[in-house]
């Protein structure tokens, strides 16, 4: 029932937001809330602690904290249109143990009630893999992790992203390819072990991030 919701103000509110692509209820539920369910075999996430770092309509995170109640999540978007919509949306859905959150996530991993304070941080189809691990890592704590829900032609970014993972605190990324059920569209999960603190130089200003080369 709640994803049955779910899907009916997304696809509502994509008439003025353009959250996405998606016109029809059944590729929503597939292309969508089917592929952000790939994050949970492993059971990385069952009681924990996950930050969703620009999560734009809530995929994976709410898909996420919508099957299983146990995961304690954060959203973190920059626009305060897109935040306040998700407000509205886990009110509607009876998530109120959802944290909201505005901001860069650049900016606001320096705060110390953020810097290191998650167990996972999540994104899908957000940045790079060089940008994305510099603005999701210094959330993760020592010991967690960061997976990333990405294209399955990511290689040369992923190879790419090797150094400054590394400079992060964090460990070579284990990448695992999946099919979406039902479809013929293979996605893949890229996941980061984050074995060391993230050095405080790190996060970069914005401007450097978007100069770091793949």
């Amino acid at each position: 029932d709640r994803l049955g919701l779910y899907c009916r103000r997304l696809l509502e509110t994509n008439q003025v937001m353009n959250f996405t692509a998606l016109t029809d209820p059944a590729d929503v539920m597939t292309l969508h809330f089917l592929d952000s369910a790939a994050l949970l075999p492993t059971r990385a996430l069952r009681g924990r602690k996950p930050i969703h770092v620009g999560p734009g309509a809530g995929f994976p995170g709410l898909v996420l904290r919508i099957l299983d109640p146990t995961i304690r999540l954060t959203l973190l978007d920059s626009l305060g249109k897109r935040v306040e919509w998700l407000t509205e949306l886990c009110r509607e859905l009876d998530l109120p143990d959802v944290v909201l959150l505005k901001g860069r996530a650049e900016e606001l991993s320096r705060r110390k009630t953020h810097r290191e304070q998650y167990d996972v941080a999540v994104s899908r189809a957000l940045a790079a893999m060089p940008m994305l691990a510099e603005l999701c890592l210094p959330y993760v704590k020592p010991g967690g992790l960061l997976r990333a829900m990405k294209s399955n032609k990511t290689d040369g970014e992923i190879a790419g992203a090797e150094k400054i993972i590394q400079a992060l605190g964090g460990e070579k990324p284990f990448v695992m390819d999946y099919l979406v059920p039902g479809t013929e569209v293979y996605h893949r999960v890229v996941t980061v072990f984050k074995a060391r603190p993230t050095p405080g130089s790190y996060p970069r200003k914005w401007t450097k991030i978007k100069e770091t080369k793949v």
